[in-house]
């Protein structure tokens, strides 16, 4: 389970998904505000990469299921520390 939650924290694609959906929810706080979309975001990404890569393959759900569960858990903690970042970067500007 720990490979599982490593391999989905270091693929790149995971990661600029994240961080392009923290960039559109920046962009756009003003209309749809901040924390709806970006939990909305964390839900689709980690249902999506399991359903268009190979566990999609898998013969059983509990594979998907099981991977999207920990995608939910990687892409949390893949935003928190892209919010943070963000967070630390516009305290620094002013």
């Amino acid at each position: 389970m720990l490979e599982l939650l490593i391999s989905q924290l270091t693929d790149p694609f995971r990661i600029g998904l994240v961080l392009f959906l923290l960039v559109t929810a920046i962009r756009t706080r003003a209309a749809t505000g901040l924390w709806t979309p970006l939990a909305v975001g964390i839900l689709f990404v980690a249902v999506l990469i399991p359903l268009t890569t190979g566990a999609a393959a898998a013969p059983d759900n509990a594979a998907r299921l099981t991977a999207m569960g920990f995608g939910v858990v990687a892409n949390a903690l893949l935003l928190a520390v892209m919010l943070a970042g963000w967070l630390g970067w516009q305290r620094l500007r002013g």
